[in-house]
């Protein structure tokens, strides 16, 4: 794949944001900062470029573009601080009901970060068991501006508290294939029955996450999640990155090794490692399970090229089609679009590719017969 300077710039940036180092770009000739930080925008990573041209040491941007950047920094700052306020409070009002929860994803893996505060913010996760689901459901839905319907098989629900948006998990099920869900519901009974959490002090508040162990897994399969169903970007893969270096000395290589395999995603799991080596600069030895040679290289291409085609979430792609056209119509453009992407699916992954598209497939058919049905 050919990537023009501006694009070159933009790796650059992000390797040296990723890991704080020093790094030049004359070598790339003039370049266009709007678009570098367009590109950074539509892959939610706009405060990591921003900390990697701090690290730049060999030019300097405009002092106009410098101040509207550090104006978009200091956003990213009060966004993050007042979502860690908010956080720290609501778990501290549901032990005080008797809810107990972690947190996943989000606040927690930023802590990996050598500035957590510039890391993009997204969603509020909190992961429950069972009864403190039922809980923090009867609890929390008085309290939310919206609230949506519950998934019956990942036993999610999301809502708006207090403009915030909060998911409650009762699993991390990834809805891709039954091998893998059942790996990850394994992987969940050892987090609840097993006590495997660590902690992150959030001012006053303790706040309980997974276990590096079980994290990089959720984390992981997170991204098979959205990269096989609507386009990932890069803020996720980032995310695996920072919590395998910083927890590369604890993390249990045989462990992970047997729950990737019984979750048959060893070979996605190669290609990310891949794509984190050759493209984000992760060290090597740092990177679990990493096989060095042009097969992982070809295939990480191949997801890098995707990831900038469909953006952060599919940032990149028109769905404007669901409120212009009939649920009907709509659908047969949404199946064509999960058809169309199969095929590059294929060229990378190509059995679980098949296997993603039957099961949604499924679940599209599911949903058309219900619309039917209560019509």
């Amino acid at each position: 794949m050919r990537l023009d300077n501006n694009q070159q710039a933009f790796f650059v940036l992000v390797r040296a944001g990723l890991w704080e180092r020093d790094s030049r770009l004359t070598s790339f000739g003039t370049l266009d900062y709007n678009v570098i930080f367009r590109q950074a925008e539509e892959q939610s990573i706009l405060g990591l470029v921003a900390a990697g041209l701090e690290n730049i040491i060999d030019t300097k941007v405009s002092q106009e573009f410098a101040l509207n950047l550090a104006g978009e920094v200091l956003q990213l700052e009060q966004r993050n601080a007042a979502m860690n306020i908010f956080i720290g409070q609501a778990v501290e009002k549901m032990r005080e009901n008797g809810i107990y929860t972690l947190l996943v994803k989000g606040q927690g893996i930023a802590q990996c970060y050598e500035r957590p505060q510039w890391r993009t913010s997204g969603d509020i996760d909190f992961f429950l068991s069972d009864e403190n689901f039922k809980k923090a459901k009867a609890y929390l839905m008085p309290k939310a501006s919206y609230v949506g319907g519950v998934n019956t098989y990942s036993h999610h629900l999301a809502m708006t508290i207090d403009s915030w948006d909060v998911e409650l998990h009762g699993t991390l099920r990834s809805g891709l294939w039954k091998s893998m869900d059942r790996a990850i519901d394994g992987v969940q009974y050892d987090i609840f029955c097993g006590g495997n959490v660590r902690t992150w002090m959030n001012g006053n508040s303790q706040i309980f996450l997974p276990r590096a162990d079980e994290d990089v897994v959720y984390v992981f399969s997170h991204i098979l999640e959205h990269f096989f169903k609507e386009g990932i970007g890069l803020r996720q893969i980032c995310d695996w990155c920072r919590l395998l270096w910083t927890f590369r000395d604890n993390i249990n290589l045989n462990v992970l090794e047997s729950r990737l395999r019984k979750m048959r995603v060893m070979t996605e799991w190669k290609a990310f490692a891949s794509l984190a080596v050759d493209w984000l600069g992760m060290p090597a030895g740092a990177m679990p399970l990493y096989s060095k040679g042009k097969k992982w290289s070809r295939k990480a291409e191949k997801i890098i090229a995707f990831v900038l085609e469909t953006g952060n979430f599919g940032h990149n792609r028109d769905y404007s089609y669901q409120n212009k056209y009939s649920f009907f119509f709509s659908k047969v453009i949404s199946l064509w679009h999960h058809i169309s992407d199969t095929f590059k699916y294929f060229c990378i992954f190509p059995l679980d590719s098949i296997k993603v598209l039957w099961r949604r497939l499924a679940v599209g058919l599911s949903v058309v017969v219900r619309e039917i049905v209560n019509r």
